[in-house]
């Protein structure tokens, strides 16, 4: 177990550069294993689930290296391998790999995906699509079993009966090289989709309508790879990043951000009174006092993202007044709660409502991190308070942060992992 040792209470300035998005890049490294050639993905963020995928990539005999942010895929001497539930039940987005498997092979055996518990996350739309494409799917022992018939997937239309990403991605995954057309009615439309599909249309597929909730595919024999994909900058490391500017800063730039993704949450910024100046590519936050307290409601894309309701509590505690939190995505994520309350935040939950009331002071404590946003959080929190915080299970917040503590050491932050790791 690591632990991520911060000394807070100081202003902190200075500029840091986003990284490339966590939820593209957990779905393009299981994509890559379509491709009949080579592939190269640029800007990947150098994060655990990144190095976990790898591992998986390894199994099937698929070669991968990285240097810096570019990492090369190798798919060329791929094997079919059943992937054992150890690996991947520690990687809610490994579930990728049944919708990639299942275009490149015709099946996939793949072990019940895992990831941060924050609530019931089924995957009974990914299995709606896997079978209306022509698949039989059983869950054997904890293991997801998708074959197909000899004439192979054939394309339909999908309606999922809710928006789904995790489904979206994998149905495209699936499709992609299925034959015929595939229609996916009700898709999410967050832009981590649409990176995919400009990655898998690159290669020679025929994506249609993505960032629209009619997804449009036409089936292809054959995806080959001929230039380097860039991913693009990730909108929840920088909604993160952002919170801690206007919670702490005494004036950071967060650089490599596509402001567009970001506009529910901006603009919740700007309703608090977060002094902001938006360029073309770089948000500067200025210090930000008499903040108001607002109310939010996460949705799915382009509304709120629910992956930053928790970064965004630490600000919400620095505003004056209550603020209420609903999360219709993940109403139980909220294993931040009882930690931020152990350094003296006065927040509460009941019946899928959270209630932070602003005004607290905060003073450093032993946390735990629970998982990647709640451990998010906790960092913020434990930046703004006053003496030692020590956040226990640290891994968890390396799973989604590039380079975290670089980052923040070049704000001036007091801050030390415990423990090795090539993350850091």
């Amino acid at each position: 177990m690591q632990k991520l040792v911060i000394n807070g209470g100081k202003k902190l300035s200075g500029e840091v550069t986003i990284g490339g998005a966590k939820n593209s890049t957990v779905a393009l490294i299981p994509a890559a294993i379509l491709s009949d050639t080579p592939v190269v993905l640029d800007s990947v963020p150098q994060i655990r689930d990144v190095k976990n995928l790898r591992s998986i990539l390894q199994d099937m005999n698929v070669s991968s290296s990285m240097e810096d942010d570019v990492l090369k895929i190798d798919p060329t001497q791929i094997q079919f391998a059943e992937l054992p539930s150890g690996k991947v039940s520690s990687l809610r987005a490994s579930y990728y790999f049944m919708g990639a498997m299942l275009g490149r092979f015709g099946k996939a055996v793949v072990g019940f995906p895992g990831g941060d518990d924050i609530g019931p996350r089924p995957i009974d739309q990914h299995i709606k699509g896997f079978e209306a494409l022509g698949a039989h799917v059983e869950n054997k022992h904890g293991q997801i079993i998708i074959t197909t018939p000899n004439g192979g997937l054939k394309g339909a239309k999908i309606f999922l009966d809710m928006v789904s990403v995790g489904a979206t991605i994998n149905v495209i995954l699936a499709a992609v090289k299925a034959k015929g057309t595939t229609v996916i009615e009700n898709a999410a439309k967050e832009p981590e989709i649409i990176d995919l599909a400009t990655f898998l249309n690159n290669m020679g597929a025929v994506i249609r309508g993505v960032g629209t909730e009619t997804i449009r595919i036409e089936g292809v024999d054959n995806l080959r790879s001929n230039n380097a994909h860039t991913i693009i900058p990730d909108r929840i490391e920088a909604g993160t990043y952002l919170s801690l500017a206007a919670a702490n800063g005494g004036g950071i730039l967060v650089k490599n951000i596509i402001s567009e993704h970001l506009d529910a949450f901006i603009a919740k910024l700007d309703e608090m009174g977060v002094n902001l100046d938006i360029g073309e590519d770089s948000i500067y936050v200025k210090e930000s006092p008499n903040l108001k307290s607002v109310n939010i409601k996460t949705m799915p894309y382009p509304g709120f993202a629910t992956d930053l309701q928790q970064p965004i509590t630490p600000l919400l505690m620095q505003a004056s007044g209550e603020a209420m939190v609903i999360d219709t995505i993940y109403p139980k994520r909220v294993k931040h709660i009882t930690e931020l309350n152990k350094m003296g935040a006065n927040i509460t939950s009941e019946d899928d409502l959270i209630l932070v009331r602003g005004g607290a002071h905060l003073q450093g404590a032993e946390v735990s991190a629970e998982e990647i946003r709640a451990g998010a959080c906790l960092m913020i929190a434990g930046l703004i308070a006053d003496g030692q915080t020590v956040i226990n299970n640290a891994e968890n917040i390396l799973r989604g942060y590039d380079q975290v503590v670089k980052k923040l050491r070049a704000l001036s932050a007091d801050v030390a992992l415990v423990g090795t790791d090539d993350l850091i």
